[in-house]
């Protein structure tokens, strides 16, 4: 099978079921911003990896499992409720977004609790987290726009809305795990008028 079929060399891309669509469709917005996120959970993977952490089986397990979890996001995106290929497909459901409060709520009870609001960074993997969770906030919007246009599985908004705060909780994680110190905001000092 070759990676390119030079089909979407005029601007359009196939759904799953060979509907062609314009590439910057809102649907192909929705799913290649999921694509995104998932990737940069793959670096938060790749460096967690190459850390101290690297060991933290449970964390690179989530991490998998999520990644995983994403490609089904996106083949769901991919497919139109209307289209009879989602016959092939295991669509999320609300369980799949209790199982993320599950995890958020076993996660927190490692954590001190927030006095303030933190700035994203620290550990390299916590830093490609935090950026994780604003592509996923960013996937959100665009599913939340394409439910304008047409029908979506209404479990799909839900499930990305839970997914970036377990991205934040695990990016909080992580840093406690690796001993680096998170950054809280502090608002700017105000000139002082003469």
């Amino acid at each position: 099978m070759k990676i390119y079929t030079r089909t979407g060399d005029g601007g359009t891309t196939a759904l799953y079921g060979g509907e062609r669509v314009s590439k910057d469709a809102a649907r192909v917005e929705a799913y290649g911003t999921v694509d995104e996120a998932n990737a940069l959970l793959g670096l938060a993977r790749a460096q967690l990896g190459r850390s101290p952490l690297g060991g933290d089986d449970d964390v690179d397990a989530l991490l998998d499992a999520l990644q995983r979890t994403l490609f089904e996001v996106g083949t769901d995106l991919a497919t139109p409720l209307s289209s009879k290929y989602r016959a092939n497909l295991v669509p999320l459901s609300a369980a799949d977004a209790e199982e993320l409060e599950r995890h958020i709520d076993r996660l927190e009870a490692e954590l001190p609790p927030l006095k303030a609001f933190i700035l994203p960074g620290g550990h390299p993997a916590a830093a490609s987290l935090h950026l994780a969770r604003t592509v996923v906030r960013r996937a959100e919007r665009r599913v939340a726009g394409l439910a304008h246009e047409e029908a979506v599985n209404p479990h799909v908004g839900v499930y990305l809305n839970r997914l970036s705060d377990l991205l934040f909780v695990l990016a909080r994680f992580v840093n406690v795990r690796s001993q680096t110190p998170e950054t809280p905001w502090r608002a700017r000092e105000r000139p002082r008028e003469v």
